[in-house]
C-alpha cells in the first residue's frame, strides 16, 4: 500500500490542521491549507459527481467544493453554524473540503503516525495517509492528493 511507504519517508514535525468529519477527527498537514472560512453562498453544479457540493464565489475566484464526508465514505456533511470550508491548493487550483466544523492546530510528529488500519469503520482507507494516536484520541491524517484524484 502507497500509504505506508508515504508515513514512512516523512519525518520529523508536522503541524496538523484539525477538522471533523461527521463524527470522525481528522488533520491534514497544515502546509496544505491555504485559508479556513466559514460556509459562504453554494451555487449548485448541475449532473456534477455526488460529492461535489457546489461552487463559490472566494473574492472574485471560483472554488470547486467537495462534500469531504461523502468523498470518503463517512457521511454527506450536515450543514450548521458550526460547517466550515478548508481551501486547499492542489496542483494550482484551489479547491474547498466541507467539514463539520474545525478543530485545532496539533503539533505532531512523522515517525508516531501509523498505517492506516484495513477497516477504519466504513471510511475507505485509501484517503487517508495514516493515524495518529494522541492522548486517548484517534487522528485520521488526510491525503489531500489522494482525495483529488
Amino acid at each position: 500500500m502507497a500509504h505506508e511507504s508515504d508515513t514512512k519517508t516523512k519525518k520529523g514535525p508536522v503541524e496538523l490542521a484539525t477538522f471533523y468529519t461527521g463524527e470522525v477527527y481528522c488533520g491534514m498537514d497544515i502546509l496544505n491549507v491555504q485559508e479556513i472560512n466559514k460556509l459562504s453562498e453554494i451555487t449548485p453544479v448541475p449532473q456534477a459527481p455526488d460529492y461535489v457540493r457546489g461552487i463559490l464565489n472566494l473574492r472574485g475566484q471560483i472554488i470547486t467544493l467537495i462534500d469531504l464526508g461523502k468523498k470518503v465514505g463517512i457521511s454527506s456533511t450536515e450543514l450548521s453554524d458550526t460547517s466550515s470550508n478548508i481551501i486547499v491548493d492542489s496542483r494550482g487550483e484551489q479547491i474547498g473540503f466541507l467539514v463539520e466544523r474545525i478543530g485545532d492546530v496539533i503539533q505532531a510528529d512523522w515517525n508516531d503516525v501509523e498505517p492506516p488500519p484495513a477497516n477504519m469503520g466504513g471510511v475507505q482507507g485509501k484517503f487517508f495517509k495514516g493515524v495518529l494516536k494522541t492522548e486517548g484520541i484517534l487522528i485520521c491524517i488526510l491525503d489531500v492528493e489522494e482525495v483529488l484524484k
